[in-house]
């Protein structure tokens, strides 16, 4: 069975920090790619992040390049987004997803959501 548990989200004033972790078990372990990816109401679900399972490559979205990293903790089974310079543009509810297939392929396993909301 596999289980990807977000954690981290929450209320934060425009540019100000946090950091999202999401915590893998089952096959969704540490040979997986994994990755960040964020919704808002009435829009499509949108990649943010995505790390392979060395962590040696990552991919960003270009709104977010410069202001979030990702990062990966194998021992642990977890990964991070550490997200900095916040923008209200940001609010929307933050998913951790698992690639066993590869970094290029779509997710296969889906945590069930973070929300974090940036105010102005």
């Amino acid at each position: 069975q596999v289980q990807l548990v977000e954690s981290g989200g929450g209320l934060v004033q425009a540019g100000g920090s946090l950091r999202l972790s999401c915590a893998a078990s089952g096959r969704a372990d540490s040979t997986s790619a994994m990755g960040w990816f964020r919704q808002t109401p009435g829009k499509d679900r949108e990649s943010v992040a995505r790390i392979s399972w060395s962590g040696s490559t990552t991919f960003y979205a270009e709104s977010v390049k410069g202001r979030f990293t990702i990062s990966r903790d194998n021992a642990k089974n977890t990964v991070y987004l550490q997200m900095n310079s916040l923008k209200p543009e940001d609010t929307a509810v933050y998913y951790c997803a698992a690639s066993p297939r590869g970094l290029y392929y779509d997710p296969d396993y889906w945590g069930q959501g973070t929300q974090v909301t940036v105010s102005s």
